[in-house]
């Protein structure tokens, strides 16, 4: 029996080759094709290719909206996305989409059952958030759908997503920043929380940073990964988009946090002997292997309530440093390949929140300026 890339040469000298169909009641379909010759199997594949992708093949039946998002999940979703990014969009496929309406025909899904799956998992319950994550992975399977001329329109992209109430950022001064820096001085994770307040980098983009990619005496780090948990496992994986991979300028006190860290390392490396994990990190435990990212967070806060700080996440350190971009005049467009945001947007969108509460914090105080006394008052 000849093996070949698309099909393979059987015993009694024919061509054959199995095609994916979907899913049906938790297992693949797959439908088998047989040729004469290898180049008649290829051509019989191409077509079959096309009729299933325009849902003719649907396990020889029409396509169900729920075999539609299995079959999308491990043809286009596993094979070009992040793992976490997968385990995401699965999780809410067969938790939430599937069982809400997976039962409908892909062609014959109207933005009324979509609507009343959305109206109904907010009255269950569901964040906001969640219920608007859902819209966006069941708008993106059907614009799939679309391209392959499984349905005609998007129905998903014709209901109302549910309002989500974004994070206000807070402005932070120059003296709050002098605070932060103050509060974590002498953990043995400060260098952590500089690099996130100077350099606005994100949690993960900190753990998975290897002293290869910093250079302490150019002053530079080069972000281009990031640790995430999977599986259960801590793993390197590249960070998310092109613009999310920069090279970033080192402030002063910044190079020095890490300089220190790494002196620390080193300690910590001789005292750890035989049981040092050697992963090139920058940040490690004391032994070497990765930091969990809850672990550093938790950390933050409990130095911030040793300080008799209010509460705060580890994330408001990155908009902290965009606040201190906003107040040292830095153009939008700087700050947003400096923070690594995918688009223009997200940056004016931070910039406007912090530059409006500090137009407010200008207006009380000149308020304040223009306040006449009390009349009578000391008389």
């Amino acid at each position: 029996m000849s093996k070949r890339r698309d099909g393979y040469e059987r015993s009694d000298g024919r061509w054959s080759a199995q095609l994916a169909l979907g899913w049906e009641n938790g297992k693949r379909k797959r439908k088998t094709i047989y040729a004469e010759t290898s180049a008649e199997l290829q051509l019989k594949v191409a077509a079959a290719k096309l009729d299933r992708n325009n849902g003719v093949l649907a396990s020889g039946r029409r396509q169900t909206t729920g075999q539609f998002l299995k079959g999308w999940l491990e043809d286009v979703v596993r094979p070009g996305t992040r793992p976490l990014t997968y385990k995401r969009y699965k999780s809410i496929v067969e938790t939430h989409l599937v069982p809400s309406i997976g039962q409908f025909p892909a062609e014959r899904l109207t933005p009324q059952h979509v609507q009343a799956m959305l109206n109904a998992k907010g009255k269950a319950g569901l964040s906001p958030r969640t219920v608007h994550h859902m819209r966006a992975v069941l708008r993106t399977a059907l614009n799939q759908a679309m391209r392959w001329g499984v349905v005609t329109r998007n129905v998903a992209a014709l209901t109302s997503p549910p309002r989500v109430e974004q994070h206000q950022v807070e402005p932070l001064s120059v003296d709050e920043a002098f605070e932060v820096l103050d509060t974590v001085k002498g953990d043995r994770l400060e260098a952590v929380y500089v690099v996130a307040l100077t350099q606005g980098m994100r949690i993960g983009e900190i753990l998975g940073l290897q002293w290869t990619d910093v250079d302490l005496n150019v002053g530079q780090l080069v972000v281009r990964q990031a640790m995430q948990r999977i599986d259960g496992k801590l793993l390197l994986v590249p960070v998310k988009t092109k613009k999310s991979r920069r090279t970033l300028p080192l402030l002063p006190l910044t190079v020095d946090a890490l300089t220190a860290h790494y002196e620390r390392q080193l300690f910590e490396r001789r005292a750890a002997g035989k049981k040092w994990q050697e992963l090139g990190l920058v940040f490690t435990s004391t032994v070497g292997s990765p930091l969990d990212a809850s672990d550093v967070s938790r950390r933050y806060q409990q130095l911030r309530k040793q300080a008799d700080l209010p509460p705060a996440r580890f994330h408001d350190l990155r908009h902290a440093c965009t606040s201190l971009l906003v107040a040292a005049e830095v153009p939008a467009g700087w700050a947003m390949a400096i923070l690594g945001h995918s688009n223009i947007a997200t940056t004016m969108n931070i910039y406007s929140h912090v530059m409006d509460a500090q137009k407010k914090e200008a207006a009380a105080r000149m308020g304040r300026l223009l306040t006449r006394p009390a009349a009578g008052v000391g008389g």
